[in-house]
């Protein structure tokens, strides 16, 4: 169940991505589901070998390259996913990446709340 609202979570999150971030474009509920699925898949592979290699490089800029990371595995997902999902270059990607880590970590903060009350 947690898998499952955590998916929901990550789809509307990009899909707020979408309208607060120049150059992101999301074209409805159903491509921000399946993008979700592919960035998920993306960063848990790929995202996780390239944070892996270039643990030296992230320690060197205080975390900061982890964002340069998240920013071209958006870039990945949104070249597989063309023409519903599209992020127009590396600051767009790299602002969205920001933004989305922050709207994903209130909505999760959220529903732990919720869950708790």
């Amino acid at each position: 169940m947690r898998l499952l609202l955590n998916w929901l979570l990550s789809a509307i999150s990009l899909l707020i991505v979408s309208k607060v971030v120049p150059g992101f474009y999301v074209r409805g509920f159903a491509a921000a589901l399946i993008a979700a699925v592919v960035i998920g898949l993306v960063n848990a592979t790929l995202g996780f070998f390239l944070k892996l290699i270039t643990l030296p490089l992230t320690f060197l800029t205080l975390g900061i390259f982890w964002w340069v990371i998240n920013a071209l595995m958006l870039m990945l997902a949104s070249t597989l996913l063309a023409p519903a999902f599209v992020v127009r270059g590396f600051w767009p990607a790299f602002w969205g990446a920001i933004v989305l880590a922050l709207i994903n970590m209130v909505l999760k903060s959220l529903t732990r709340k919720a869950e708790r009350e």
